[in-house]
This record gives C-alpha cells, sequence and structure tokens, in this order.
C-alpha cells in the first residue's frame, strides 16, 4: 500500500523564483524506508520547500520490492518520478540526470569521493547519486546464548570456521536451533566469498565467477549438516530475498550474518531479551575478513521535467549539516567523509545500538578494494540474482556444486549479451 505524503509552500524566493511566481513546480520523490528515513526526509525537504516559493515536493513513500521491480518498469516506460531513493546503484546508471552542472562537484568529491564511482557506469561517468545510507555486512552473535552454554565467544581474527565450530557448541548446549543464518541474498553471501577467494571482477572489469566455488562448496555443506538455517535458501524460489532477522530476534539463531541497517530494528524487537552486539566479518582462507558495504543513494532521473530543481534539492541534502542531522535521525553510517570523520551521535538508541553502530563503522577499514570495486559495478544487480538461484539450487539438491557454477557462468554470459 502506497503512502503519499504531499507539502505546498508559498515562503521566500528561491531558485530565482519572485514573491509573485504563481507557476508551481511539482516533484515526486519516489522513496522505501528501512526504518525512519522517508520520514526524515520529508521533514528536512520541507525546510527546502520554506526557502523556494512554489516548489512542492510529493514524497511517494513504496515498499522496497517496489524500487526493485516497479521502478525499472516505470523509467523504461518514460513515466518514473522526477528523483528516487534507489539500491541498484550502477544498474540504474541509464536513467540518471548528471548532477555536475547544478553542483560544486569539487565538494561532492570531496565529501563523496569513495561512493560516486557506485553510481556511474561506462563512458556515463558523470555526478549521479547522493550515498544517504552507507551499509556494511557483517555479524550479530547472540551473546547471551554463549553465556549461558559456557562456551568462549572467538576474537578479533576468527575464521568463520572458527565461528561454525563455536556456533554449533553453543546450539548444542542450549537447544537453539540453528547455529548460523544468513540473508538470502547475492550481495550478503558476497564479502565471506571474498574471503575465499572470489574475484567477482576480472583484469577488464568484467563480471566474474572465477574463485567462487571454494565458498559455494563451504556454504552448501553448511546448509546440508545443519550449520546454517536451511530453509533461508531453501524455502524460496529464484532470486526472491529472505531475511534471517525474526529467527535470530527469537533467539533461534546464534550468529546471524547481514548488516548494519538491522541494528534500528534488533535494537527495538529484541529488547531485553537477550544481550546482542557486532562482530564484523569472520575470516576466510584468503586471510581476508571483509563484508560487503552497500546502502543506498537518492538519484534524479534525465527525464524530469525540472533538472536543475532536482539537482539542488539533492544537493540541499548532501549539505554538511543537513547530511548530519539525517544520519543521526535515521541512525545510518555516514557516507559523507566529513561527517563520518566527526562521528554522529545517533538519536533515540539505546547504548546497545550505538556500540553496533560503532563496531560497523570501526570494521569499514576491514572492507576489500574488490568488495567496494564489485559494489560499484555495473551488473552487480545481475550477478546477486544469478548467485542466489543457483546457490540454492544447489541447497536443495537440483544441483551439484560443480553444475551450480557452470550454470552461474552461463547465465553471467546470457546477462552480458542482453545487456548489449
Amino acid at each position: 500500500m502506497r503512502q503519499t505524503i504531499l507539502r505546498t509552500t508559498a515562503l521566500a524566493a528561491g531558485l530565482g523564483m519572485t514573491a509573485g511566481a504563481a507557476m508551481a513546480q511539482d516533484i515526486r520523490f519516489q522513496c522505501y524506508s528501512d526504518g525512519n528515513e522517508c520520514e526524515v526526509y520529508d521533514d528536512l525537504l520541507s525546510r527546502f520547500e520554506a526557502e523556494n516559493q512554489g516548489v512542492n515536493i510529493t514524497v511517494d513513500v513504496v515498499p522496497y520490492q517496489a524500487i526493485l521491480e516497479n521502478l525499472p518498469v516505470q523509467l523504461a516506460a518514460g513515466n518514473g518520478p522526477d528523483m528516487a531513493k534507489v539500491t541498484d546503484l550502477g544498474g540504474l546508471n541509464q536513467y540518471y540526470l548528471d548532477l555536475a552542472p547544478y553542483i560544486d562537484t569539487a565538494a561532492w568529491d570531496e565529501a563523496f569521493g569513495n561512493t560516486l564511482d557506485w553510481y556511474r557506469a561506462g563512458d556515463r561517468q558523470g555526478y549521479y547519486g547522493l550515498h544517504t545510507q552507507l551499509t556494511i555486512t557483517g555479524g550479530f552473535v547472540n551473546a547471551t546464548l554463549f553465556e549461558q552454554a559456557g562456551v568462549e565467544m572467538p576474537g578479533e581474527g576468527a575464521t568463520w570456521d572458527d565461528w561454525a565450530t563455536a556456533t554449533k557448541a553453543v546450539a548444542e548446549a542450549t537447544d537453539a536451533d540453528f547455529p548460523m543464518a544468513v540473508d538470502r541474498s547475492g550481495h550478503r553471501v558476497a564479502g565471506p566469498a571474498i574471503s575465499y577467494g572470489a574475484k567477482f571482477l576480472d583484469a577488464e572489469g568484467k563480471g566474474t565467477f572465477d574463485g567462487f566455488k571454494p565458498f559455494a562448496e563451504q556454504f552448501v555443506a553448511w546448509n546440508e549438516d545443519g550449520t546454517m538455517a536451511r530453509d533461508v535458501w531453501a524455502s524460496q524460489g529464484g532470486a526472491t530475498y529472505a531475511d534471517a532477522a525474526q529467527e535470530f530476534i527469537n533467539g533461534e539463531v546464534v550468529l546471524y550474518y547481514s548488516g548494519s541497517w538491522q541494528v534500528a530494528r534488533l535494537d527495538e524487537q529484541v529488547g531485553d531479551f537477550f544481550d546482542w552486539k557486532v562482530i564484523g566479518s569472520p575470516c576466510g582462507p584468503t586471510g581476508e575478513c571483509t563484508g560487503m558495504p552497500g546502502g543506498a543513494g537518492i538519484v534524479g532521473f534525465e527525464q524530469t521535467e525540472h533538472p536543475e530543481l532536482v539537482a539542488k534539492i539533492i544537493d540541499f541534502l548532501a549539505q554538511k549539516d543537513i547530511y548530519a542531522e539525517a544520519a543521526a535521525r535515521t541512525r545510518n553510517l555516514p557516507a559523507h567523509q566529513g561527517v563520518a570523520a566527526e562521528g554522529v551521535t545517533f538519536e533515540d538508541v539505546t547504548p546497545a545500538a550505538q556500540e553496533a553502530l560503532s563496531a560497523f563503522a570501526a570494521d569499514l577499514k576491514n572492507v576489500s578494494p574488490t568488495a567496494f570495486a564489485y559494489q560499484g559495478y555495473a551488473g552487480n544487480r545481475a550477478m546477486f540474482g544469478i548467485t542466489v538461484e543457483r546457490l540454492s539450487q544447489a541447497i536443495v539438491g537440483e544441483l551439484t556444486v560443480d553444475d551450480a557454477m557452470t550454470r552461474m557462468e552461463d547465465d553471467l554470459k546470457a546477462a552480458a549479451e542482453g545487456s548489449q
């Protein structure tokens, strides 16, 4: 069900408009929330409207699935919104409005240099997206179960094997249902796969599944022997997303591998039920201990009738003070390097949540360059889907791991040919 928030103002002139300007400029912003993001943007944008007579910004709040499935269709048909919050960063590049003519590009380079490339593709190397939510994958551990089991929690530098051994011991001692669970997502398993040797991009910067097999073999084995919560991956078809947050919240999972966006949900729903903590990403055989960066950003679209206005709205949200307030209120890690350097005191969070968000922020230094490059690859959405579908088929026994790898490479070749 879509909620629409409409605001209008008629205050001080802006964008070159005079007090007598009667023509309204209507902007539609398609937005989804992991928590309270759309609500916060709605409030912040009311300030922009107050400074710009005749500007009406409608925030269309939609489910995340609508951003993944409906928005690309709308854009292809030429009837998309003026701007949107997206997660398929490079994949929608062909539709993006280049903000460069309307913003201070040097200031954006300084503030967002680490994420600007994520919105670029091919020869389209402009300034397309404001990265509003920097996320990183990592593990959440039920510390209470470890304490009840009398099992020592693995420390810094522990491997996936170390955690598998420890969580199985905890589950056995406490009758927890599952030692570990990982979201059914190609993005979520990408960091662990890199730590097992996956390359994802070849020397020419094209997608590849070279080096993915060692992780695939281990992941399938863990799902077969009960180390992983098998139903998370086996109960869905195709590339459908599923998480295991509720199972962790219910105390059924010892180690849940997801990401920083889950902190607010866990903080609210776990409450005093048990103690939990963030451990970052375990290490793999390569010695890397990497999660996957990611998140969401706000982009404008070329089809808008008001390109300068859309750019100015996005640039308003990019200003350091506005950006810092948004990060604090939405409890998201900042991609703005100046804001990150000064640190964020997140609003309305418990000490446990503040500690968890700080732990995720500290783990960003461990992210592999391969992970940053893969997140910025325009074809990663197709690769994420291929990963989920073929790994799931191996988990349920429809394919062997070798067959799954062959299918993955074939799928990737077909996807590349289809995009040409």
